[in-house]
């Protein structure tokens, strides 16, 4: 994401991942309260002008996040075609998993796309994160082609990518990019709250924080091929 002030506007929409940090829903019967609300493109629009002044004093602009903003794809590319037409810089969060045409034109209207790439086995990532790995893979290759701005994003979730053979298995699928910079989001517990709210269990409850020790050999693994590694994001 670039430097300055952003907007992140979350969709309530998500792939439910097992070891999710964010969880989100929405209650049928109205017992739990979804926080979040249908909007047009110009209230909305509107809502992110407001804070225009922001974006232009610092070089920041509003950034889409998730849940996963390609669930609602074609109404996030019509908001960010607005936006680029004023001048303000746009990025994206994403996993990557959708039909290239509906991706394509989205990033086509981004500044930046942040873009995740969690667990390289194909098999384990369709049985805990419900994507479709060689789609994801196939996707990041084209908006590369395309020319699109990309900047990876590697969650370090302990006993599913808090480790070196993933970390080295995306680097390996990076390489021929020749990308400058990657992020490394270290796992935390700020959604077990969340899960709380909506009466789900947490499968990640009593799982440390990943702990600089953790981090560190996988931030020189990312350093050694030549990146500028953020941790965060």
């Amino acid at each position: 994401m670039s430097a300055g002030i952003h907007t992140v506007r979350r969709e309530a929409k998500c792939l439910r991942c097992q070891p999710c940090l964010n969880d989100v829903d929405e209650c049928p019967s109205g017992a739990l309260e979804r926080i979040g609300q249908n909007v047009t493109l110009e209230t909305l629009l509107q809502q992110l002008l407001q804070d225009e002044v922001f974006y232009r004093a610092s070089g920041g602009g509003v950034t889409l996040s998730g849940g996963e903003v390609l669930m609602q794809a074609g109404f996030a590319t019509a908001l960010l075609a607005r936006l680029q037409a004023l001048g303000i810089n746009t990025a994206i969060e994403t996993a990557g998993d959708a039909p290239l045409r509906s991706l394509l034109p989205l990033a086509a209207h981004c500044d930046q796309v942040l873009f995740d790439l969690k667990i390289m086995d194909t098999a384990q990532a369709k049985r805990l994160l419900n994507i479709n790995q060689p789609r994801v893979l196939a996707n990041f290759a084209a908006l590369s082609a395309a020319g699109v701005a990309l900047i990876p994003r590697l969650p370090l979730i302990p006993h599913y990518t808090l480790h070196k053979e993933n970390v080295a298995q995306i680097l390996a699928f990076l390489a021929p990019f020749a990308l400058k910079e990657i992020h490394l989001l270290p796992f935390h517990q700020y959604g077990e709250a969340k899960y709380a709210l909506l009466g789900r269990d947490y499968a990640m409850r009593g799982v440390a924080p990943a702990s600089e020790q953790q981090i560190a050999p996988l931030r020189a693994m990312a350093e050694a091929a030549g990146y500028h590694v953020i941790i965060g994001g």
